[in-house]
């Protein structure tokens, strides 16, 4: 009898401050040419890099992610780090995830300057034991995976780069956008937008960095 293949499950991980369609673009590719039974979006809960009050609150950030993701049978929110005490490490969620996902075969997904990162991130090596990477490449980044390798030995051949279609959205501008009074339109699912206006959220201007990095 021959053998199946145990399902793909991807983790997307991210501040989602707020979601967009990028994310949800990305995310989509990301599935179709991995092969992913489903998507989880991972909410960060206190990201090791970022400063908490740069964050919208946990609840508005969960609200908007499932806003994004209703009705689309292949994305879900997994909400294990929100309400956390603690920074949030990756390697960290990944075992404690990990257990519940099995059989399946948990695949990390990031952008490609996350990758460039990760060998600064807290334990990359447990990361990469625990799922491999799919990384959604762009043209203006460039990662010597030779480099990362020689950095994290253990991410040798658990590494999967997928082009994928470029979205210029990025969070931190439609923050500024919403702060200036300008329309986000078309750069999130229609909830969202409703809901950012009806919670009259990011205003004024709150300095933060953008997704692009969004773990450690």
């Amino acid at each position: 009898m021959a053998s199946t293949s145990p399902p793909r499950i991807g983790i997307l991980g991210g501040t989602f401050d707020p979601v967009h369609v990028g994310h949800l673009v990305a995310a989509t590719e990301l599935r179709h040419r991995l092969g992913l039974a489903r998507v989880l979006f991972l909410p960060a809960g206190r990201p090791p890099h970022k400063p908490l009050q740069d964050l919208a609150p946990d609840a508005d950030r969960l609200a908007m992610l499932e806003l994004a993701l209703a009705g689309e049978p292949g994305f879900s929110v997994e909400p294990f780090e929100l309400g956390r005490r603690g920074p949030s490490y990756t390697a960290d969620t990944l075992e404690a995830l990990a257990p519940t996902l099995v059989p399946a075969e948990p695949v990390f997904l990031m952008g490609e300057d996350a990758l460039r990162d990760l060998p600064t991130w807290h334990r990359p090596g447990r990361i990469v034991e625990l799922a491999r990477l799919g990384v959604a490449t762009r043209p203006e980044v460039s990662v010597d995976l030779a480099v990362v390798v020689a950095r994290v030995p253990a991410a040798a051949g658990r590494i999967d780069l997928v082009p994928v279609p470029q979205i210029g959205v990025s969070s931190r501008d439609l923050r500024r956008r919403v702060a200036a009074g300008e329309p986000i339109a078309y750069q999130v699912p229609p909830a969202v937008a409703r809901y950012i206006a009806d919670r009259d959220l990011y205003r004024p201007i709150r300095s933060g960095a953008d997704d692009r990095h969004p773990r450690r």
